[in-house]
């Protein structure tokens, strides 16, 4: 489905986006990242019953991605090596090499989880909020407390800084289960902050919404240490995302 271009006048902006606005983003978020990230999973949208409260706008659903395997945690980078996401021991005691029973309390797992992304609209806060969840490749899923120690050492102190980065458990909006989500109190106001302070805004004379997700999602990934290639912060001239 095709979503056409729009500009939001900047002066009134306050860094939120109507759900319609959140579509247009999300298609263009997903066209770019087919196209610089071509070897990763895809995102597509998933349409789902209108939810109670929401405006009718015809596209009604939620971004998704499932499989991700991120880029191991900083604080294991110099202890392992990687190879098709299974992690190989480099530091490894030696056979003569004295281990102490009573330490091992758990078998660390020597692999990397995946994620399941969500993206969807916040009808209260108006802006896009992340669902995910982190599983091993035997399905089993990660409590909180081992998804922080999978997540690099730099976002586990920004968890205890930035409002913007406070995972939370709530239900799923669409599916009804328990996922972890990214809080989006803080969202609007660096979202505002950030398109302020770029120049392509200056240069358009408001907020180019097609830029939006991808704006946004730069900074979540942060939070599972990805990074978005510089290429998709360029424009495209069409925007067309391809309903699931």
């Amino acid at each position: 489905m095709s979503s056409e271009r729009s500009i939001i006048d900047k002066g009134s902006w306050d860094g939120s986006i109507s759900s319609r606005e959140f579509y247009v983003a999300a298609c263009a978020f997903s066209e770019q990242w087919k196209k610089f990230n071509s070897a990763f999973p895809q995102w597509s949208w998933c349409r789902c019953p209108k939810l109670l409260g929401a405006p009718s706008t015809g596209v009604d659903g939620y971004l998704c991605v499932d499989g991700v395997v991120p880029p191991p945690a900083s604080t294991m980078e110099d202890n392992h090596e990687y190879d098709d996401g299974i992690i190989k021991e480099t530091g490894c005691l030696e056979e003569d090499d004295i281990i102490d029973s009573a330490a091992l309390v758990q078998p660390q797992r020597c692999e990397r989880c995946r994620y399941d992304f969500h993206i969807v609209y916040s009808l209260s806060y108006r802006v896009p909020v992340l669902y995910f969840r982190a599983y091993w490749s035997d399905g089993q899923p990660l409590a909180l407390q081992e998804l922080e120690k999978n997540i690099p050492e730099s976002t586990r102190q920004e968890l205890t800084v930035h409002k913007w980065t406070f995972i939370t458990q709530e239900e799923h909006p669409y599916l009804n289960q328990p996922w972890f989500t990214l809080h989006p109190c803080g969202t609007s106001e660096w979202m505002k902050l950030l398109f302020t302070r770029d120049t392509s805004t200056l240069a358009l004379g408001g907020v180019a919404v097609h830029r939006y997700m991808v704006s946004w999602f730069s900074f979540i990934a942060t939070v599972f240490g990805l990074k978005l290639p510089f290429g998709m912060f360029g424009s495209s001239d069409s925007h067309t995302l391809a309903s699931s």
